[in-house]
């Protein structure tokens, strides 16, 4: 067996295991608590409710402009809850076009119509006991201008079964006061991210790479990693009118989930390959399996992104059959990858149960034993913990007189 840095896993006492895990849970509980007690993440703002009483008619357009909003807000939806006049009892389905304009104000108003787009769409619209369910007109991924003009048109809203009292509009943001938090708690996770790397560097700085455990390999990839997850880029997002910084940290995302699913499928194939692991066919079915994964969820994010920069009213349930098609294709590969690493772990722990346990292999090595045994064992010997006892301590002088008279 080739000779490899030594890790403080294997050393850890019982006390040592109980206080990791206590730590663990308290700064655990510690987040969930500040999550509960913190600021709501979505706050929701409620328009005026348009009659169709009112309006006359509400295949005419309908203008709303939204209140002041900030970079704090991240991002902005508008929902739309139809009311019905009267309640059948009957459930009712209804697929209604519409068409949404969006024009952006500036905080000066001196150009109030910096951009106006107008999109064709078609909602679906489920009903059951005179209560409708919401219908999401648009969603804003990130904001250039402080208030925005939104005019909405329904088509096609006549039914002699349905009968429209109120259309109700309500806008969805994020909270400032939760992106303040938000900011500062990323920036504190960067923070301890590269503090443990760096620790973590230094202690591995005497030892030869070819020494690493695949542990210790893996972590050396994975902290690096979990710094980009953490993004220490995030306050880009609230000081550069740009969707990169949001796309930027799906990406990051992306990539750390990714690189841990890998390492799971690397630490439990390895304990079965204890020598040298090939790439061909060790690491590239691996990467095969989670690079797919990887380019799936990437796509699908791109996607999302592109089409509503361009259309702020898509959705990807309009564009069903592609998106479908690519969810049918990540079910199918996370499929693939659950039934791997099963696989993998039911191997491992078979193999366990035949092995030998890892530290015994360490004694056998004098590079090893010195750091496994104690004081009293160096100094005494190992027939030291088979001395009888003498009032409850350990005879050391008679030790010391048999092994001076020998």
């Amino acid at each position: 067996m080739d000779l490899i840095a030594p890790m403080r896993l294997y050393t850890l006492s019982k006390r040592h295991f109980v206080l990791v895990f206590v730590v663990f849970f308290i700064c655990f509980g510690l987040i969930v608590f500040i999550g509960i007690a913190g600021p709501e993440i979505i706050v929701s703002r409620a328009l005026p409710p348009i009659s169709s009483k009112s309006k006359g008619h509400l295949s005419s357009p309908l203008k709303l402009q939204t209140p002041g909003l900030s970079t704090y807000n991240q991002e902005l939806w508008l929902m739309c809850r139809f009311e019905p006049n009267k309640s059948t009892g009957e459930e009712f389905r209804k697929n209604i076009p519409m068409m949404v304009a969006v024009s952006g104000v500036m905080q000066d108003t001196s150009v109030p119509n910096i951009r106006v787009d107008a999109h064709n769409h078609t909602r679906s619209l489920h009903c059951t006991n005179g209560l409708c369910d919401e219908i999401i007109v648009l969603h804003l991924g990130y904001l250039n201008y402080t208030e925005y003009v939104i005019t909405v048109t329904f088509y096609d809203l006549e039914n002699p079964r349905f009968s429209i009292k109120n259309v109700n509009f309500t806008l969805k943001m994020y909270n400032a006061l939760f992106s303040q938090v938000e900011i500062w708690f990323r920036f504190i996770f960067v923070v301890f991210t590269f503090m443990v790397t760096c620790l973590f560097a230094h202690s591995l700085r005497k030892v030869s790479l070819k020494d690493w455990s695949i542990e210790q390999k893996w972590m050396s990839i994975l902290l690096p990693l979990l710094l980009l997850y953490n993004d220490p880029f995030f306050p880009l997002s609230f000081l550069v009118n740009s969707w990169f910084p949001g796309m930027l940290d799906d990406l990051f995302q992306a990539i750390f989930l990714c690189a841990l699913l890998l390492f799971w499928l690397c630490a439990y194939h390895g304990f079965r390959v204890q020598g040298e692991r090939k790439f061909m066919t060790f690491y590239l079915p691996k990467l095969f399996i989670v690079g797919l994964l990887w380019l799936a969820a990437v796509t699908l994010g791109i996607w999302q992104t592109v089409n509503e920069l361009h259309d702020p009213s898509y959705q990807y349930r309009v564009d069903t059959s592609n998106f479908q098609g690519m969810q049918v294709f990540f079910l199918i590969v996370g499929s693939l990858y659950m039934l791997y690493l099963v696989f993998l772990v039911v191997r491992a722990c078979s193999e366990l149960k035949n092995m030998p346990y890892f530290e015994s292999q360490q004694k056998d090595n004098p590079a090893f034993s010195m750091l496994n045994d104690s004081d009293d064992d160096v100094l005494y010997g190992s027939d030291y913990e088979e001395m009888p006892l003498q009032n409850g301590r350990v005879s050391k002088s008679k030790y010391k007189d048999e092994s001076d008279s020998d």
